[in-house]
This record gives structure tokens, sequence and C-alpha cells, in this order.
């Protein structure tokens, strides 16, 4: 049965880290690229890290009912998750697996049936959090003070999810390994 995965969690809780280490265990799997409307970081690849549009297309889209969800971050850029490629991949039986934030999360488990989702949500310490998002490059404190709210926000909300699943620095094997075997179960 075909299945839509959602890796949750706050921004530097490792989602990103463990669909990477997915995509080498698992290229079966589908992972659909989100859309953002914020400038690539350094290493980026545009089309595979994110598509990265304009902030009038992406509106554009949201007056389409282009996505399956959307969010404007940190009140800076939107984010948000195409419908077609998913829909597709659902369709055709495979597994698909998307990060997103709370936000979007809940935003999609209102559209799928249960049996077809499945989310799993990635917890760090704060000062783990802290320490990863400053590691990503220079900010502001009062940029710094937005996202760790946020996460705070988000970590309070983690109970929504199916799973929840430890996320230290260092350990990607470890993540992966359990992030996995749920997936598979």
């Amino acid at each position: 049965m075909s299945k839509l995965v959602l890796i949750v969690g706050p921004s530097g809780s490792g989602k990103g880290t463990v669909i990477e280490e997915l995509k080498k265990r698992h290229p079966e799997f589908v992972y659909p690229v989100s859309c953002t409307t914020r400038a690539p970081r350094e290493g980026e690849i545009p089309g595979t890290t994110y598509s990265y549009i304009s902030e009038e297309d992406f509106k554009k889209g949201i007056e389409s009912g282009e996505f399956l969800e959307w969010a404007e971050v940190h009140k800076q850029s939107y984010y948000g998750t195409l419908k077609k490629p998913i829909l597709e991949a659902l369709e055709s039986g495979k597994t698909v697996v998307r990060e997103v934030d709370i936000q979007g999360f809940k935003s999609i488990k209102n559209i799928f049936l249960k049996e077809q989702l499945l989310s799993i949500f990635l917890i760090s310490s704060l000062d783990e959090l802290k320490a990863r998002i400053l590691h990503r490059g220079p900010m502001s404190d009062e940029e710094l003070a937005r996202r760790m709210q946020s996460a705070t926000n988000e970590m309070n909300e983690s109970v929504l999810c199916d799973f929840k699943v430890k996320s230290p620095q260092g350990k990607i094997k470890e993540i992966t390994d359990e992030v996995e075997k749920i997936i598979l179960s």
C-alpha cells in the first residue's frame, strides 16, 4: 500500500540529513522537492534541495491550488509542497517521504486517510537546535530568537505525530535506523 511519510521537526532537527541518508538506503522511495522563495544557501542545488521560485510565482501557485501545504516561515520566506508529484507517486503505489514543519504536518494530516499517512517527529534539545542553526550561517539575535521560539512551539506540538525519534548531534546512523524501522514496519 502506498504511504506518505512525513519527517517533522523544527529547523535544525536533522530532517534533511535523515532524508539524505534514507535516499541512499531506499532509492525506491519518492522524495519530492519543496518549493521556497528564499535564496539558496551555500551548497544547495536548485531542483535537488528545493525548487527556488519567486514570491509572485509562489502566490500564484497558492491561488491556483497547486500546493498540498504551504507556510510563510519565520515571517520571511514561503515554503510549500506541490500536490501533483505526491499524488501521482501515491497513486502508483509508492512510498513518499517528505520533510515538513509542524504547520505543514497539521495541514496535510487533514487531507490524507490515517492509514496512508505516517508522521515521525525528530526531537533535539533547544541547545542543539541553536548550535545547528548558528552553524548554517550568521544571523541576527532577533532572527535567532524568532527561530528558537518557533522550535519551542513545534516541540510542544510533537504529540500530534505518530512517532517521536530523538535526534542527537552526530548520531545520524542511529537516528536513520530508527526512522527506517518505523517506515518499514
